[in-house]
């Protein structure tokens, strides 16, 4: 029971960090109609930013700043903000699969970079040396885990809210404005290359906030977590979910990373031992799948999109 209760506390840790990232996306893509495919680069920028400004002296690679956490996860967010600031000017006037190859390269750059630039990120062994907030008082233990959930938990609903309040705002109707026709937006005398920007920038920091909370739970951090299977899983979770609706987003985060993990158990545990060698390219094409099935079968996901209707008869 013990241990049945632990995974269950590991399960939603992860699939609740991953929510953030799909939240994110949910603002560029579900809001703005951002095709953004290079995730793992701005959720790598905020892994490695946090434990490099809060991590110990290590000899062999950059950090040991030591700063106190929470100013580490600020950091890591700016970290993931600065380069979806850079990475936006650069690509932002590309539109649609343009937009996607473009950032979908930027994520094979980054991962190249840490896999390589040893010194400064650890290579290919990984980035060591943090120490996991609080864990001198809880240990590493259940008690640990269980504080680290609730504390991820509140994140995860302080992003949703505000979010729901972004959504509900005039800006929020702004985004949907420029989704829809950019041209009709920029006839009302709105900058939509301006817009664009801040919304990347936006979802792109909320991203590096779930990649440093994924290398927090982890304390380490590799070019493994940053391959581009992750960029194809949050968008998994956002197509089930249902883009433009947020808690479709939390929702597909949840249910994707069940199926995800359930089908690894029942390959290692039923399948053939010569299958089992072949693990990960089945989950890869299960996932597939499911991203097709769901876009001929529902497209627009589990929760789909609801928008408000004004007294006036205008969609907000």
């Amino acid at each position: 029971m013990i241990g049945l209760l632990s995974y269950a506390v590991f399960f939603s840790t992860v699939a609740s960090i991953l929510a953030i990232a799909v939240l994110g996306l949910n603002l560029q893509w579900g809001n703005t109609g951002l095709f953004n495919g290079g995730i793992v680069a701005f959720f790598g920028a905020g892994a490695y930013g946090t434990l490099i400004l809060g991590g110990t002296p290590q000899p062999d690679h950059l950090g040991g700043f030591n700063l106190f956490y929470p100013l580490a996860l600020i950091g890591g967010c700016l970290s993931a903000g600065l380069l979806a600031w850079v990475v936006g000017v650069l690509t932002l006037r590309l539109r649609h699969d343009y937009l996607a190859i473009a950032t979908f390269g930027i994520a094979v750059t980054f991962e190249n970079i840490m896999r390589n630039a040893e010194a400064f990120s650890g290579g290919a062994k990984g980035f060591r040396g943090f120490e996991r907030p609080l864990r001198g008082w809880f240990g590493d233990g259940f008690v640990y885990n269980m504080g680290f959930l609730c504390a991820v938990l509140m994140l995860l609903f302080a992003v949703y809210a505000f979010q729901q309040s972004l959504g509900a705002s005039p800006f929020g109707r702004l985004l949907r404005a420029i989704r829809e026709d950019e041209d009709a937006a920029r006839s009302l005398g709105k900058n939509p290359a301006r817009i664009r920007l801040t919304a990347f920038i936006a979802g792109s920091a909320i991203m590096g906030l779930s990649g440093g909370l994924y290398a927090t739970f982890y304390a380490f951090v590799s070019p493994q977590d940053v391959l581009p299977t992750l960029t194809f899983q949050i968008w998994a979770m956002l197509i089930v979910g249902g883009a433009g609706n947020n808690r479709g987003a939390i929702l597909g985060a949840f249910v994707i990373w069940g199926a995800w993990t359930a089908s690894g158990w029942a390959l290692s545990r039923f399948a053939p031992l010569e299958l089992q060698l072949f693990t990960g390219s089945i989950q890869y094409i299960l996932i597939g799948s499911v991203i097709v099935g769901m876009l001929l079968w529902r497209p627009q996901g589990l929760l789909p999109e609801r928008l408000v209707v004004s007294q006036s008869g205008s969609s907000n």
